[in-house]
């Protein structure tokens, strides 16, 4: 099985190819160039690879949440890449692949839950809740808050058992607002990785959660929250 996985969330760039267990990643910090770097960083991880783009089973991309811009950069590139080879896509959760990774780092936290936050700007986080049993989904519904939204969300015992070791990655975690809550661990500085992405789209493959080119759409969730504001507004 080759897949070959794309991130471009936020100010990371990242292209993955997972060829059976063997897995080669290229990752930089690209702020506002990741259009120029993306393609040839797709050539080259290729050619490290002794892959043609035609030998790949499927493409794998982070569909978001994340930098609107960054989305729309993997989610056109992978189109494009998909449509050329005639590939189904398998788009995976930022958040998911945030905390898989930071999962993957430390193997201390085991199945326990990780809370992944990205910085969301205009004092909001993106954020899920991912355990160890189906690391591509979140227990809870994936969602854009203020800080103290997810304090009050996890304070309530209602996303996990109150006194449970849980863990917490993502830069999402900077803000102060999120002081009161108390993980076992913090991982701040850590970003999604396409090598995480390709992980979890192996799994997600293996379901037959994938799509067509023309059928992927990134997951802006503010979008989606301010149009659900406006149709309850029109009511």
């Amino acid at each position: 099985m080759k897949i070959l996985a794309i991130d471009t969330t936020s100010g990371a760039c990242s292209v993955a190819l997972l060829d059976g267990d063997a897995v080669s990643e290229q990752f930089v910090q690209a702020e506002r160039d990741h259009t120029r770097r993306l393609l040839p960083m797709v050539d080259s991880i290729l050619a490290e690879g002794e892959c043609k783009l035609s030998e790949i089973d499927a493409l794998a991309v982070s569909r978001g949440p994340g930098s609107f811009t960054g989305l729309r950069i993997a989610v056109s590139c992978v189109q494009g890449l998909a449509f050329a080879a005639d590939k189904p896509v398998v788009p995976v959760s930022s958040l998911a692949a945030l905390a898989s990774g930071a999962r993957r780092v430390s193997p201390g936290w085991g199945s326990s839950p990780v809370v992944a936050a990205l910085d969301a700007r205009m004092q909001e986080v993106y954020w899920g809740v991912y355990g160890g049993g189906d690391p591509a989904n979140s227990l809870v519904e994936e969602s854009v808050s203020a800080p103290e939204q997810l304090v009050t969300a996890l304070q309530s015992g209602q996303v996990m058992a109150a006194g449970a070791a849980w863990y917490a990655a993502g830069p999402g975690w900077h803000y102060p607002g999120l002081a009161p809550l108390s993980p076992t661990e913090t991982v701040q500085e850590f970003h999604v990785h396409a090598q995480d992405i390709g992980r979890l789209a192996l799994e997600l493959w293996q379901r037959g959660e994938m799509v067509s080119a023309e059928a992927l759409e990134p997951a802006y969730l503010r979008n989606e929250v301010t149009w659900k504001k406006r149709q309850r507004i029109r009511q």
